[in-house]
């Protein structure tokens, strides 16, 4: 069965178009707090938000089809993605729920799902709570209607959380660290973490208005903070998205640091400290060759999957590894986190500088990355991907390369885009591949 809401990160699209309206929000609500009503027990789902203008019509919304079926709800506020899977898990929640389009414009939206133990739903469950959607649900007698709280310390719980996975035995003391929170749901955990640990913190970003989140900030656009951090003679740069689940870096010249060198970083700090697991890491299909062999020279081993972080945590489920994520910044570090969470990551990439005493520019870019270009083609209906001439760009690309890179090219699971990658030692190459195969795609 296709899923007809649910992509590769839950359900995102342009608010008040559908999938993204607060009917579908409330019947998101209805059908997932259906599908949890397990037990005799008090239900309780926890939602947060990041800080779009449309955030409080969706949360009106879920909390009305929640409440609707009987369950109680926690409402945090503007919280980042893994906040809220920590707090589902510590609050003993039957699920919880993020409201959120991560980097997108603050005129999209998305509705992200989290099980008790603060894992996203697996595809099967997203296919359950899909039927229930389109089906016709019961709502309870009006004496079990669940109610709605807002708790006040859901900040400081996540900002305790997070400074625990820093060491005890170091502190932040004498460094300078620009923050751009990306105007999005960290605007104020992630600056005041940082303060608390005794750093000096600049921090960008942290004025929402509701129509700012990503909007020249952030991770996405982090051209102010490369300027910040030079201007300033910050020490480091950390850069955010709209919910705080990925993070980007820039060293003290200026130069940015990709998601694909701060795994190496981590995974080889934590082979030397002797708790990295697993043999290696899991990354996708989008990182680069570059990090593979780097982690090679040490005798570890690079599992990829498809895109998306939550087949990045399945396989390292699977395996036994504690390290893994995305080129884009998505760092998933088991040991703490069952998400991605870009302030625990910076704070391990903050925590290596801090112990080896080296400047970001020396100790961060681990490897020389193969020459990789990847490029995005709108498409407006179809199966450009199933064309006789893509196929056959394809192929004829595949043949060429040979042995010396690797060629992706896959649908966008969140927005009508055919993304197309190519890596490989020759970046003459690489580039006319994926131009040829960016034509045959746009001509579909």
């Amino acid at each position: 069965m296709g899923r007809k809401y649910f992509g590769t990160d839950g359900i995102r699209g342009r608010t008040n178009v559908a999938p993204m309206t607060a009917d579908v929000a409330m019947r998101v609500g209805q059908a997932a707090g259906t599908y949890f009503l397990r037990g005799d027990h008090r239900h309780r789902v926890v939602i947060g938000k990041d800080t779009r203008l449309s955030g409080y019509m969706m949360e009106s919304a879920m909390v009305a089809g929640f409440t609707s079926v009987g369950m109680d709800v926690v409402l945090l506020g503007p919280m980042p993605t893994p906040a809220v899977a920590m707090l589902t898990k510590e609050l003993r929640a039957d699920l919880g729920v993020m409201i959120s389009a991560s980097h997108n414009p603050f005129f999209d939206n998305g509705i992200k799902l989290f099980g008790p133990d603060g894992y996203k739903l697996s595809d099967k469950a997203e296919l359950a709570i899909e039927r229930l959607m389109e089906s016709r649900l019961d709502l309870i007698d009006a004496p079990r209607i669940g109610r709605a709280k807002r708790i006040d310390d859901a900040r400081g719980r996540y900002i305790h959380f997070a400074k625990s996975t820093f060491p005890d035995h170091l502190r932040l003391d004498g460094l300078k660290v620009v923050i751009d929170c990306a105007n999005g749901a960290a605007y104020q955990v992630a600056p005041d973490a940082l303060w608390e640990l005794g750093a000096e913190v600049i921090a960008l970003g942290t004025s929402p208005n509701g129509t700012n989140i990503n909007d020249g900030c952030g991770s996405t656009s982090p051209e102010m903070l490369r300027e910040t951090v030079v201007a300033s003679g910050a020490n480091l740069g950390l850069a955010l998205d709209g919910d705080a689940d990925r993070l980007i870096v820039v060293d003290e010249r200026g130069d940015m640091v990709d998601g694909d060198q701060l795994m190496a970083l981590i995974a080889l700090s934590q082979k030397q400290g002797g708790t990295l697991r697993g043999g290696g890491i899991v990354a996708t299909v989008m990182s680069n060759l570059g990090l593979e062999r780097k982690l090679g020279e040490h005798g570890l081993e690079m599992h990829r999957t498809a895109v998306g972080d939550r087949y990045v945590l399945e396989a390292m489920r699977e395996k036994g590894c504690n390290v893994g994520g995305e080129q884009s910044g998505h760092i998933i570090l088991s040991d703490y986190a069952t998400t991605g969470d870009g302030l625990i990551a910076g704070l391990q990439v903050l925590a290596a500088i801090v112990e080896q005493g080296k400047p970001a520019s020396e100790l961060l870019h681990m490897f020389e990355p193969v020459p990789q270009l990847l490029k995005n083609v709108r498409f407006g209906g179809g199966a450009p991907l199933e064309t006789d001439a893509v196929k056959a760009a394809i192929a004829g690309a595949e043949s060429e390369l040979g042995g010396r890179g690797r060629l992706v090219i896959r649908k966008s699971g969140t927005e009508p885009l055919i993304r197309v990658m190519a890596e490989g030692d020759d970046p003459i190459m690489v580039e006319r591949l994926v131009d040829r195969i960016c034509e045959a795609v746009a001509a579909a």
